[in-house]
């Protein structure tokens, strides 16, 4: 158990990193007017893609295992909780799985596209979302 949670914490830098770096990458593409490049545009929004849905996956397990997560729910109920047990078994898995749902939209939507700029405009809206969602919801007093 405390190693699936160790790893949804660690593995949360990597991930958050990649996502910025989607983003950034994204947001200057899709500004500076540059050609879509599959060696590299293409490669770093698809590892952000498929590292966050792993995050997801990780973070799963952790709700479902977890003192925190369901367990919590079924114990204490939704009015038994008070802030910090209601963000880490309700908001922060919902928030997230929002998220994902919100850079997966972003991956598929900028599939479609055959200008490189609205490529890189998905891919900029809806990662940077999905980011800053996931960014709204971290539980930082636990988590630092």
């Amino acid at each position: 158990m405390e190693i699936v949670k160790n790893l949804h914490s660690y593995f949360a830098y990597v991930v958050l990193l990649i996502l910025l770096l989607a983003v950034v990458n994204a947001v200057s593409g899709w500004l500076g007017k540059r050609e879509f490049r599959f060696d590299k545009d293409l490669r770093v929004s698809l590892f952000a893609l498929i590292l966050s849905h792993i995050q997801l996956l990780i973070g799963l397990a952790v709700f479902f295992i977890s003192a925190n997560g369901l367990k919590a729910i079924q114990t204490l109920g939704m009015g038994g909780m008070n802030a910090a047990a209601r963000l880490l078994a309700v908001e922060h898995p919902f928030t997230n799985i929002i998220a994902i749902a919100l850079i997966t939209i972003g991956w598929s939507r900028h599939k479609k596209k055959t200008e490189d700029t609205a490529k890189f405009k998905s891919i900029a809206i809806f990662y940077g979302l999905g980011l800053l969602l996931i960014l709204l919801r971290i539980p930082w007093g636990q988590w630092l």
